[in-house]
């Protein structure tokens, strides 16, 4: 008996050895780091709305440099603060000029808003998150804007047989059906990111609208947010100013054509 007892003794003081580096993990864990100043230099109704949005969102103090109603004006101010590449957004990081509004999101939460508006690392939802947040720009964007381009010069009369603006949103509309949000469970800064390219996708009739019903009820729910609204009045007081076009058509909804067999 007494044997036993030793084993269970010894037993659970290595459970314990085992559990204390997870409870120092715990208790190190690195709080928020102090906010250097913010400024953002903004072009009315492009990507720049997405760090002002986000500042909204946690409630971040922050400069906003642009001259209303006037892009060029506001691109003037921009390319005399950073002349190599005047871009919007263009944020003034403490001492440090910063560009890409991705990365401009990443570094505001990871260092000053821990554990707010992604989920957590090992969460199911993370991974989802993180693809999203690359997938608004590095596929959607990228490829609505080349379609933008290429159909303003010669109107499509079919499908494109590769990935084309349709097929970019109708993965995001999937994805919609099956979550919420594209942080999964709960709004994140994945759904920042991606406002701004599905409302170019339908704004400009990259796509037709109404075949995107989860991607709508998307919108209206950012729209409904409180901090988004506060981004408008302050970003976009006049509305959209300068927007692109719409495109007169887009090419035909539905299957792609399928290719003649050789012979």
């Amino acid at each position: 008996m007494k044997q036993s007892m030793g084993r269970r003794a010894w037993l659970g003081a290595l459970a314990g050895l085992a559990a204390a580096p997870l409870t120092a993990s715990k208790a190190k864990a690195k709080p928020a780091k102090p906010l250097p100043p913010i400024t953002i230099y903004h072009l009315e109704g492009r990507r720049s709305e997405r760090i002002v949005w986000l500042m909204e969102e946690l409630g971040f103090p922050y400069e906003l440099k642009f001259k209303r109603g006037d892009l060029a004006g506001s691109m003037a101010l921009i390319r005399e603060f950073s002349p190599v590449v005047p871009m919007a957004p263009t944020v003034k990081y403490g001492d440090q000029v910063l560009v890409e509004s991705g990365a401009i999101i990443e570094l505001i939460l990871n260092r000053h808003a821990p554990g707010r508006l992604q989920p957590a690392l090992d969460s199911r939802d993370y991974p989802d998150h993180l693809m999203w947040m690359h997938y608004a720009e590095g596929s959607l964007a990228a490829r609505l804007f080349s379609d933008y381009r290429a159909w303003t010069a010669q109107p499509p009369k079919q499908r494109s047989r590769l990935v084309d603006s349709e097929a970019v949103v109708q993965f995001a509309e999937n994805f919609l059906g099956q979550h919420p949000w594209f942080g999964g469970a709960a709004f994140s800064s994945a759904d920042i990111m991606m406002m701004f390219p599905l409302n170019a996708a339908t704004g400009l009739n990259l796509v037709e609208e109404s075949q995107f019903s989860n991607v709508a009820a998307w919108k209206a729910r950012i729209e409904a947010r409180p901090a988004y609204q506060r981004m408008l009045a302050k970003a976009r007081p006049d509305g959209m100013i300068g927007g692109l076009p719409r495109l007169p058509q887009h090419a035909p909804a539905g299957p792609r054509e399928t290719p003649k067999a050789p012979g």
